[in-house]
């Protein structure tokens, strides 16, 4: 066991700095994101107060449209706030905060995910980049491109990446993932107790089969993926092994973790990376595709992938120091 913590000892430094600039960029993007909006000339033709009539959501594979006329900005900063306070929520707990969180991992060297959630949300979405660019670029050695849908508006595209997170978490994680569970392993019927496990499933169902969480999460992510080929606004067929993988992982952290780091990993995915690509898209006059070949995205990238990494080796190392542990005490 003392080769795995010295291993542990070694990475934790570097792995809770990268977090720290992570978290730091993360909370930078709140007012680009709304500096986005509300001062920018991105979308030129249209601005903040642009009127949407309909109001086309897909939620639990069924799309929904509501004749609700409003107004752009007005939406954008709800899901703005949203945002912001299940953003501090993940900052201060559920056990510590972020900062106390770090520290303990670099005094203890054993990562306990379960202690912040924020931490835990930036160990998973960095081990999403990865599995992502991963799954694209075998998809091009086969001549499969990923090619994203036809949109006619820059500030148009950043209102529906920013609204996705909220909508299909709750369409496809809590629908399709936190009600069966609650259907097969709730003990309890009140109302307080349904919000409880819905809110964060595995710790307050008493899972006894994981084999049947586990096939419920990939597949939900597998429709996940399927969708994505086939809604109003589809995605090129290679999007589908993409968006089924990254669905299963962030399935696994809505099961495992709860609603809230869930719903950021996948606002991470959207408004986090477009925050920034649209800000260099409109302070260098360049279209938002050849931002994302900016040298400052391509550097995210490649922090986000060497966080990835470390995420993944010192999950490993503290899973077979759970293991031995386990096994000694027998």
């Amino acid at each position: 066991m003392q080769k795995y913590d010295k291993a542990l000892q070694v990475l934790v430094i570097p792995y809770s700095a990268l977090v720290s600039i992570i978290f730091g960029m993360m909370i930078i993007s709140f007012p680009l994101g709304a500096y986005i909006v509300f001062n920018s000339d991105v979308g030129q033709e249209i601005n903040f107060e642009y009127p949407l009539d309909d109001f086309h959501i897909f939620l639990g594979g069924i799309s929904y449209e509501f004749p609700i006329p409003f107004e752009l900005g007005d939406v954008f900063i709800i899901l703005w706030c949203a945002y912001l306070v299940l953003f501090a929520m993940c900052t201060i707990g559920p056990k510590k905060n972020f900062i106390k969180s770090l520290f303990s991992l670099m005094s203890h060297s054993k990562a306990d995910e379960k202690h912040n959630s924020m931490v835990t949300m930036i160990t998973w979405f960095s081990i999403l980049v990865i599995v992502s660019i991963a799954v694209e670029l075998v998809q091009q050695q086969g001549g499969i491109d990923i090619q994203p849908p036809q949109f006619t508006n820059d500030l148009k595209q950043f209102f529906d990446v920013t609204l996705a997170p909220i909508i299909e978490e709750l369409g496809f994680r809590v629908m399709l993932i936190g009600l069966p569970l609650f259907a097969i392993f709730a003990r309890k019927g009140s109302f307080s107790f349904f919000l409880k496990s819905i809110w964060h499933p595995s710790r307050n169902l008493h899972v006894t089969n994981y084999k049947i969480a586990l096939t419920l999460i990939i597949g939900v992510g597998i429709f996940f993926g399927f969708s994505h080929i086939i809604s109003a606004e589809a995605w090129s067929i290679g999007k589908f092994a993409q968006a089924a993988v990254s669905g299963s992982i962030i399935g696994w952290v809505y099961f495992r973790y709860g609603l809230a780091p869930a719903i950021l990993v996948h606002w991470a995915t959207n408004f986090f990376i477009f925050s920034y690509a649209l800000i260099i898209s409109d302070i260098s006059q360049i279209s938002v595709e050849s931002a994302f070949s900016n040298s400052f995205m391509q550097a995210t990238e490649i922090l986000l992938i060497i966080t990835g990494f470390l995420s993944i080796i010192i999950l490993v190392l503290n899973f077979m120091n759970t293991k031995k542990e386990e096994r000694l005490q027998l």
